[in-house]
């Protein structure tokens, strides 16, 4: 994929973070599509509105239910179960878990616990697995907008594009200003070949959120494929400019030059996104193109080569992009 996904974590899947998402699950190109509490699900530690417990929870309150010695222990597995991408999944996984395990926590807490585990099992790939726990965080509160989200995520990475998008659907019904679900939709509707459909998302998404810089990404894909180059070129511009080592921006915009015939300039972006991720199918495979372009066959046929071994279908993806 060539966006990341916009999860509610920080990352690509929503810890209460495309995210997703280009391939970044905002969860499709790295962008993705997420947050954490507003990067949302996360557990916070201030004072919120009843309203606002439905997206966060008041660790240091409900500590206060506990008796001392068992504080110490609850709030560590808060912390683990908050911390997103600042630690290995596998310690989000087991401070979720202990909280899940311990029977003492309300349904509006293990909506967010649940949810923040299936973003770690996303992160280990095991999408099955949070699909599980995010069916739980669902059932737990129905009209939390993230589960809904990071949910489309992990179906989106089974390529079950259907349910992921009754779920991004969702994940906007319940919460119209989600600017990651809209960029998620827009990833599935690009999968789908629904273009005008995903650009309609991607200019919603950057009307709400500006600084999202999966948004512009996505919409610099687009338009490139539909060879709309130098209005792609500025909005992977402004991609990168808001993040500067997005990989999927630099794959976005490779696709742009090679366009263009600027075989040296696609050549530079490609390798800035491999030099970020070295085991982007897309950005091997353009390489290669832009390479090949160059009279160095050589070098070409290695990058070509290495890409269809990553991705079988990457020659047909670039063929259906207009490229070959």
């Amino acid at each position: 994929m060539r966006f990341s996904r916009l999860t509610s974590t920080g990352g690509k899947t929503s810890f209460s973070s495309i995210v997703l998402g280009r391939k970044r699950l905002l969860s499709g190109r790295d962008g993705g599509s997420s947050e954490q509490a507003s990067r949302p699900g996360r557990l916070r530690k201030f004072g919120r509105t009843d309203s606002a417990l439905r997206r966060c929870v008041l660790p240091a309150l409900l500590l206060l239910a506990l008796p001392a010695a068992g504080q110490t222990g609850r709030f560590k597995n808060i912390e683990l179960c908050n911390a997103g991408s600042q630690v290995e999944a596998d310690s989000v996984i087991t401070g979720c878990t202990a909280l899940i395990d311990s029977g003492a926590e309300t349904p509006v807490t293990l909506a967010i616990v649940y949810n923040n585990r299936g973003n770690a099992l996303i992160k280990k790939g095991e999408y099955d697995n949070a699909i599980r726990d995010y069916d739980q965080s669902i059932k737990n509160d129905p009209d939390y907008a993230k589960a809904f989200n990071n949910r489309g995520v992990a179906y989106q990475q089974k390529g079950e594009l259907d349910l992921a998008l009754q779920d991004f659907e969702q994940a906007i019904k319940l919460d119209s200003q989600y600017a990651g679900a809209f960029v998620n939709r827009a990833r599935a509707n690009s999968d789908k070949g629904e273009y005008d459909l995903a650009m309609r998302d991607y200019d919603e998404a950057i009307q709400l959120a500006p600084a999202l810089a999966a948004a512009w990404n996505g919409r610099c894909w687009i338009r490139a494929i539909r060879g709309d180059v130098q209005a792609a070129l500025a909005d992977c511009n402004e991609a990168l400019r808001l993040e500067p080592n997005l990989a999927a921006a630099f794959d976005s915009r490779g696709l742009a030059y090679l366009k263009m015939g600027r075989w040296d300039a696609a050549l530079a972006d490609y390798s800035s996104a491999l030099r970020l991720n070295p085991s982007r199918a897309s950005s091997l495979y353009g390489r290669g193109l832009a390479k090949l372009k160059s009279g160095q066959a050589a070098d070409a046929n290695a990058d070509l080569s290495a890409a269809a071994a990553l991705n079988p279908k990457v020659k047909d993806d670039f063929a259906r992009y207009g490229v070959n």
